[in-house]
């Protein structure tokens, strides 16, 4: 059995990985796969609108440090995952994406043939929920090789 944990660092994500582990522990798991999600897409609509603007060297400077952090923070949410698991003697892979986190975390999945999906019931809270709070409904509904548990 494979099992494929999808976390962001919310109150949720660490309740699924709580969850993995106590599904690890309990069956016989050949491989716990934890798996984070960023967005590199631009915001645009943020940016000054006219004809004659162009986005400057420092718009673009300021875009790469963000991105820069957001990874920093993609690895340090991996990272505290992973030694979450260590802690209680189950090994794990790491595994960091780049793109639209329902459908990345699905074809991971199917791909590197896991059995089982186990994500949080939301995602982050405020402006990000808006965004993120669709994603474990959506892997429910996409996966089709593989079940999926969702944790509250």
């Amino acid at each position: 059995m494979k099992i494929l944990v999808c976390t962001d660092g919310s109150q949720h994500s660490k309740k699924a990985l709580e969850k993995a582990a106590i599904l690890a522990e309990g069956c016989n798991v050949d491989e716990v796969g934890i798996i984070h999600v960023y967005d590199e897409s631009v915001n645009l609509s943020a940016l000054p609108r006219g004809e004659a603007y162009a986005p400057t060297e420092e718009d673009m400077k300021n875009f790469k440090t963000i991105l820069e952090e957001n990874k920093k923070e993609a690895n340090k949410i991996l990272e505290d995952a992973q030694d979450y698991l260590e802690r209680k003697n189950i090994k794990a892979r790491t595994i960091l994406k780049e793109g639209r986190p329902a459908d990345t975390i699905v074809k991971t999945a199917s791909e590197d043939g896991f059995d089982t999906i186990v994500i949080g019931s939301r995602g982050r809270s405020g402006l990000q929920k808006i965004f993120l709070g669709s994603v474990s409904s959506a892997v429910v509904q996409e996966s089709k090789n593989c079940s999926v548990l969702t944790v509250k």
